[in-house]
């Protein structure tokens, strides 16, 4: 069983993601914290495997509690759980080595998606034995075809992984251009073309929403 520790200080959100976690096959709720100090007591007594964590926390930030968790050297993956979508905290989560980033409100069906991908990947990392490169890739979620080929001149793997980032953190119905900019720090136009080749090597996929009047609006999202 995949051990989880929820970490939320708004207690009925912990009840309801406790409560998906429960639901999900494999999976079972080690334990529940409201702040960033229980958060840390509780990863240091009940070693879970994963930690959903919450950024808005009354003590401390949840990104805090991200570094002092890698400090201690506590062998647990972290799923970010917020609506902190700013620049400067996705990219500490980022550098922090969250699994995935979920922006609130989403569906509940979301946490499920990644409660299942995270299943997967522990499967998939568990019967490495001497890896490849392309179970490599698979164990660093590197998008598709960049080893087989060269990116273009215009496009940095760096940025790849935080347009990637935004994308795990989005809705099931993607993200525009426009948004993804705003979560990222990019400019509309590089965030456009990095969307369109992430699209184009296979990692994301777009779709068009229909609006009221004007032109259909191009939502992206992670295949």
């Amino acid at each position: 069983m995949i051990r989880v520790l929820v970490v939320d200080d708004d207690f009925m959100v912990a009840r309801v993601h406790s409560s998906v976690v429960a639901g999900q096959p494999g999976f079972t709720v080690a334990g529940v914290a409201h702040n960033g100090a229980d958060a840390l007591r509780a990863a240091a007594d009940l070693r879970p495997d994963l930690v959903l964590l919450d950024v808005y926390l009354p003590d401390m930030t949840g990104i805090e509690v991200l570094r002092q968790l890698r400090e201690r050297d506590a062998a647990v993956d972290v799923i970010v759980i917020s609506a902190a979508r700013d620049t400067d905290t996705l990219r500490q989560a980022l550098h922090g080595g969250v699994f995935q980033y979920l922006v609130k409100p989403f569906e509940i069906e979301s946490l499920r998606r990644r409660l299942e991908e995270y299943g997967a990947h522990r499967d998939q990392v568990s019967d490495l034995a001497e890896p490849g490169q392309a179970a490599v890739d698979r164990m660093f979620r590197t998008p598709a075809g960049r080893e087989a080929q060269s990116l273009p001149k215009s496009i940095n793997a760096d940025t790849i992984t935080l347009v990637l980032q935004a994308l795990r953190g989005a809705a099931d119905s993607g993200l525009s251009a426009a948004e993804c900019a705003d979560a990222t720090g990019l400019s509309r136009s590089s965030t456009r073309r990095y969307l369109e080749h992430l699209v184009e090597v296979g990692s994301a996929e777009v779709k068009p929403r229909y609006g009221v009047a004007g032109r259909p609006e191009r939502r992206y999202r992670l295949r």
